[in-house]
């Protein structure tokens, strides 16, 4: 009786132990910050993101580790590691906010949807190393291009739109016709930009939207829109395009007047099948003028008496 007693009570004692052993465990992995590394999914249509928790904290040590992360391949081979390639990072650069990261000439031999995607995973694991706001790219110390011979820029973690869920949807092309401003300022350029990459989260007004604060691509188109603008929302309603942009929008940096700006948003959109008429508010406040001279108490409809006739596209 006291044999099986005490067996019970080294058992009892023995679980104890064990409980203590996993809660301390436990709570040694929790320790430090919790980072996302994002990886290219075998079928290469979206980004999938793991879990990461380092004791690092300065900027170098990071890239170090995150980019190690990178390189790292799934060992179920659940998922494609985006700088288990071919091409290599041949230096870094910090500078206010801004990381630039180069790489060797192998990186030119991807391509298309597979080259977004390993641009999605890197992009959106180093934007969260502190203090870095935006990231560039370069190769061999010239910056990167698009398919279409296109400076691909600056990129955030909102370059790349997320859904509601873990992974980043397929990607999409579509050709848009956009609106800018001509030299002066005074007058609309069209400007067709053709296979515009971009994610099937993101809806087609919203994308007008944001290509329009992105910025012409071509020589002899100008921006309307200042670049800080943020988009609060876009949405549409009986043919009528909703578009809510915060009070930056209100800020104009260039020499553009206040109805090109507004209308290279109007036209834009219209040119959207479902898009018939625009609403313009500012942190959702209608009740306003833009710039003080026009007011977006309306809705505004296509203006074409504003385009240019000598456009150089």
């Amino acid at each position: 009786m006291k044999k099986s007693r005490k067996m019970f009570l080294c058992a009892v004692i023995l679980l104890m132990l064990t409980g203590l052993a996993a809660c301390g465990k436990k709570e040694q992995t929790q320790e430090g910050t919790l980072y996302e590394i994002y990886y290219v999914n075998n079928d290469e249509t979206k980004i999938v993101k793991r879990e990461y928790v380092t004791q690092s904290v300065d900027a170098e040590s990071l890239f170090d580790e995150l980019t190690g992360q990178l390189q790292t391949r799934s060992e179920k081979m659940e998922y494609q590691a985006p700088l288990a390639e071919e091409f290599s990072i041949t230096g870094h650069v910090f500078d206010s906010g801004l990381l630039t990261v180069d790489f060797d000439e192998k990186y030119k031999e991807m391509w298309g949807i597979r080259e977004i995607l390993i641009r999605a995973s890197i992009v959106r694991t180093l934007v969260q190393i502190p203090g870095v706001e935006r990231i560039t790219f370069t190769v061999a110390g010239e910056p990167l291009m698009d398919d279409n011979g296109i400076s691909v820029g600056m990129m955030t973690a909102d370059t790349f739109i997320e859904n509601a869920g873990n992974e980043i949807n397929a990607y999409e092309k579509v050709n848009l016709r956009l609106y800018f401003a001509n030299e002066e300022g005074n007058l609309m350029v069209e400007e067709n930009q053709r296979n515009v990459v971009y994610n099937s989260n993101i809806s087609m007004e919203k994308l007008v939207v944001e290509k329009l604060i992105e910025g012409p691509k071509s020589a002899g188109a100008y921006p309307t829109i200042n670049p800080a603008a943020k988009i609060v929302s876009v949405t549409v309603k009986d043919g009528i395009c909703y578009v809510n942009l915060d009070s930056a929008f209100q800020s104009q940096p260039y020499n553009v007047t206040s109805e090109v700006t507004i209308y290279s948003i109007t036209n834009s959109l219209v040119e959207l099948p479902n898009v018939n008429k625009v609403q313009i508010a500012v942190d959702g406040e209608t009740n306003i003028s833009y710039r003080e001279n026009v007011s977006l108490n309306t809705v505004f409809e296509r203006n074409l008496d504003l385009l240019s006739t000598a456009q150089n596209q």
